[in-house]
């Protein structure tokens, strides 16, 4: 392999919390990828074991460090909390790339825009990890656990994929739950807090029904905002009573692909994804 090649195959991953950053650093390796990760301070999960820590406000270190080791490429996965006063001061190449950000990036409605639209403008190319290793997604139409949804599911899966997609073109939120009515949708609270609420609600509820579905939003961003489900997703909707789960394909991550239909299996609910 000639030293051009090599310098094509290397990659940065910005990690956050939880187990998808570890995921998708595994497999992109095993498709070849020289892995350079950075772990986000008070976020990565300790087994990445990165090659960088930087604070949220310290870019500045990870730019540097990528360009000297010749990184063109970067991902960004993994979620990101509430931080540390202390962690959102900015290094110098941070404040510039905020002034920037404030001063050109007015017409766009999201962060996560203006944040690739940063990167691109320094040298990087930020590409979404589900493009690079796209078996951390549901890749096929169709559905994915030995529950199929019966005939009275289907009114509720397609009333649920509108109105996420009504929720999502208003940057609302990404996810929904239909029971023959709305029951729940997400705001700034999350996924998974939106599912409590639901279990609170439907707990001493004899009879299951409805659907949860976690969709993109139109227009997304998914270099950098990618939706993701996993087992504590699975739990929480049959918890919930509900009968099953709709995502994406291709957009949404899956965490841990192989637990997360195997626990459906085991709590009797069907998992669909639409290429919608």
């Amino acid at each position: 392999m000639t030293k051009l090649k090599r310098m094509k195959k290397k990659i940065a991953i910005v990690a956050g919390a939880l187990d998808l950053p570890i995921l998708t650093r595994d497999a992109l390796r095993r498709r070849g990828w020289d892995v350079f990760v950075i772990g986000l301070k008070n976020f990565y999960d300790p087994r990445l074991n990165p090659d960088l820590v930087i604070r949220l406000g310290g870019a500045g270190r990870a730019v540097h460090a990528a360009r000297k080791i010749g990184i063109k490429k970067v991902t960004f996965v993994g979620a990101i909390g509430h931080p540390n006063l202390s962690d959102l001061r900015p290094d110098l190449w941070t404040f510039f790339a905020l002034f920037k950000m404030l001063k050109h990036q007015r017409g766009y409605d999201s962060m996560a825009v203006a944040l690739n639209k940063i990167m691109t403008d320094a040298g990087f190319d930020v590409v979404a990890a589900q493009d690079v290793a796209p078996e951390l997604t549901f890749e096929h139409a169709g559905v994915l656990t030995k529950k199929k949804p019966a005939r009275g599911d289907m009114a509720n899966i397609e009333r649920a994929i509108d109105v996420s997609h009504t929720i999502g073109a208003a940057d609302i939120g990404a996810s929904v739950v239909v029971d023959k009515q709305v029951i729940a949708v997400e705001a700034a609270e999350g996924t998974a807090k939106m599912l409590d609420r639901v279990v609170e609600m439907r707990k001493n509820r004899k009879k299951s029904g409805g659907v949860f579905a976690k969709m993109t939003k139109p227009g997304q961003d998914l270099h950098i905002d990618i939706p993701a489900i996993g087992v504590d997703t699975v739990n929480a909707v049959a918890d919930a009573k509900l009968h099953g789960i709709i995502v994406n394909t291709k957009t949404c991550f899956v965490v841990n692909r192989d637990a997360v239909i195997k626990r459906a299996n085991e709590r009797g609910i069907f998992i669909m994804a639409v290429d919608e």
